[in-house]
């Protein structure tokens, strides 16, 4: 018999989980480690080892079916975004994007990363406060990510602004509304456009990268990829890579502010940073819910997961389990851990990984390094909070 826990409230759209989600995770790790939400007909895994087992079993845990709740059905099946697919297709399409994340590619960002950094902050150095996401959290990834594709700097704000517009949730029907797809729709025209002028003047970009890029079918034949799955790729590459490090880094102004012993020794020390970027990516994932879809029956903790379910990771209850992660509830930046799963693990493991960890890292060194305290207006903080990121889109600091 399919065992269903329903005595349990959890549900990753409401608005009600926004502020806090950690004592609920908290509740179905220790009482219901498989949930079962009947308002939206899914599962939930919330343990550490539970999760970290599914990200390692893709044939399962299936993406083909869509990864964000909203988007999940048995009618989805694939498509052209390559975190919607399984191997091959998966493996496929993930080594022609991989180029994008070569280490001769992150060594040459960093210096424009840094240099990005440093010019934003200046910028507000004399001012007593200013918001540290809108002013620089959210922009550091966005100007990155739309410089490696290739748009042009007159041009980068816009596309930040239509990235953030596809964001948007709707109290009652999550992601999938109109103001969501409006934004998409606009961004999806926008990257056509870029590139047919690659097309038609091929550049050291990202953009023509993809067009120019050759996959093998499954005949064994080379082929290059078809339009719109450049522009599906160029999609995913800018939102992925713009959203989740925009809240990495809006966390790290909301945690380090409350914790500012540990603060004061990354200033000393900024040898720790790249500890506390990993830290921070455990205590506060910015994207702490992976939907995926079962393929076949699974038993688990004496509960049956039917096949063809939709199944939620919570990555950020995974984060502060405390069978894995010892006092799992304390912020640590000397803590030592084997991995997390901020940016999920096996073959869905981040592309951009990488990247994110290097922005982190120097958004944080350049942070430090001209404001060694600051405080956060909580009560003026604006929450981001979909069925699948978590963060802020406005945090006001005080320096």
């Amino acid at each position: 018999m399919t065992g269903r826990m329903t005595e349990l409230s959890w549900d990753p759209i409401s608005a009600e989980y926004k502020d806090d989600p950690h004592a609920v995770w908290r509740l179905l790790r220790d009482e219901a480690p498989v949930y079962y939400n009947p308002s939206h007909d899914f599962y939930a895994l919330s343990r550490f080892v539970d999760v970290d087992a599914a990200h390692r079993d893709p044939k399962a845990f299936s993406s083909a079916h869509g990864t964000v709740l909203e988007l999940m059905g048995p009618d989805i099946l694939g498509g052209d975004l390559m975190i919607f697919t399984d191997p091959p297709d998966h493996t496929r399409l993930r080594r022609l994007v991989s180029k994008a994340f070569t280490p001769r590619r992150m060594a040459v960002l960093e210096g424009e990363i840094r240099n990005l950094c440093a010019d934003l902050l200046d910028s507000q150095r004399g001012n007593d406060t200013f918001d540290y996401v809108q002013d620089f959290g959210a922009r550091v990834p966005a100007i990155v990510i739309a410089a490696l594709l290739g748009v042009e700097p007159a041009h980068r704000e816009e596309m930040r602004e239509l990235i953030d517009g596809s964001f948007h949730l709707d109290p009652e029907k999550g992601m999938a509304n109109d103001v969501s797809a409006q934004f998409m729709g606009r961004l999806h025209a926008y990257i056509g456009v870029e590139l047919e002028a690659r097309q038609k003047s091929p550049r050291d970009d990202m953009f023509t990268d993809l067009l120019q890029g050759e996959i093998l079918d499954d005949d064994g034949q080379k082929r290059r990829l078809t339009f719109e799955e450049a522009t599906m790729f160029s999609l995913l590459l800018a939102s992925a890579g713009t959203e989740t490090v925009a809240r990495l880094i809006g966390w790290a102004g909301v945690v380090l502010a409350a914790n500012p012993d540990q603060r004061t020794e990354l200033v000393s020390d900024s040898a720790l940073i790249p500890n506390t970027v990993e830290e921070l990516l455990r205590f506060e994932a910015p994207s702490p819910v992976q939907g995926r879809w079962t393929t076949r029956e699974i038993e688990l903790h004496g509960q049956v997961i039917p096949s063809d379910s939709k199944v939620l990771l919570i990555t950020g209850s995974a984060g502060r389990d405390e069978r894995t992660f010892p006092d799992a509830d304390r912020f640590d930046i000397h803590r030592k851990m084997d991995h997390h799963l901020s940016f999920g693990y096996g073959i869905h493991f981040c592309l951009g990984a990488a990247l994110a960890r290097l922005e982190g890292r120097i958004a944080l060194e350049e942070t430090l390094r001209r404001f060694p305290q600051w405080s956060v207006d909580l009560e003026q903080a604006v929450p981001l909070h979909t069925s699948t990121v978590r963060g802020y889109t406005k945090l006001p600091i005080s320096v």
